[in-house]
């Protein structure tokens, strides 16, 4: 697998901890005192960054911009959230995430098109 690959495998794994990290405490730690969730949420960002700093390193070594790998980490984001919140928190699924989504893939093609120009 290419390094473009597993960075971009990290960047799913780093995304599932930030998406739990950010809203895990409301699942979990719902009735918990503040200081307990921000104790949750730091430790499970610690894995984050784990994941997020090598995916980051790999794509600047292999010629990305910050605006693409932002982008990218972006779409990223998306692809972990929807899921997490339809299936852990119960959320009904709107068209509204397709369209946003749709908006993402255009702020993609913006920021790589340049890469060819």
């Amino acid at each position: 697998m290419s390094i473009t690959a597993w960075a971009f495998v990290f960047l799913v794994i780093s995304n599932c901890f930030m998406t739990l990290a950010w809203y895990g405490h409301l699942k979990f730690l719902h009735d918990a005192p503040i200081w307990q969730a921000i104790l949750f949420g730091w430790a499970i960002a610690l894995l984050e960054y784990s994941f997020m700093i090598p995916a980051t390193r790999w794509l600047d070594a292999q010629g990305w911009s910050l605006g693409q790998m932002k982008i990218s980490q972006e779409v990223m984001t998306l692809i972990v959230f929807v899921p997490f919140m339809i299936y852990l928190f119960k959320q009904p699924f709107k068209m509204d995430y397709l369209w946003a989504g749709l908006c993402l893939l255009g702020c993609v093609y913006f920021v790589f098109r340049s890469q060819n120009a």
